[in-house]
């Protein structure tokens, strides 16, 4: 999960981003496959404006807390790893 794969780059913050935003459903491609980012972290990260660049993500997403906790304990453990970017999805009424 930490290492970084080749040929990629992380993103690291200058300070703690707190954000909150969407999901939407995409009518074009008929699925649930948009994240709406804030403007926080495109004031953190630029370079995700530009329209050339390709940016990519890890998804990983835990059974339960012993597992994350063992997740975590590796990532502190590991040389160079990429920090993880904490996310909670809620149902709105």
């Amino acid at each position: 999960m930490a290492k970084i794969p080749q040929g990629k780059k992380t993103l690291v913050p200058r300070t703690k981003v707190n954000s909150e935003g969407k999901i939407a459903y995409s009518e074009s491609f008929q699925a649930w496959n948009t994240l709406k980012l804030k403007k926080e972290l495109f004031s953190e990260f630029p370079q995700l404006k530009e329209k050339r660049s390709k940016f990519s993500y890890e998804l990983v997403y835990y059974r339960d807390s012993k597992e994350f906790e063992k997740a975590v304990r590796e990532m502190v453990k590991g040389e160079g790893g990429a920090m993880p970017l904490l996310l909670w999805i809620f149902k709105e009424e």
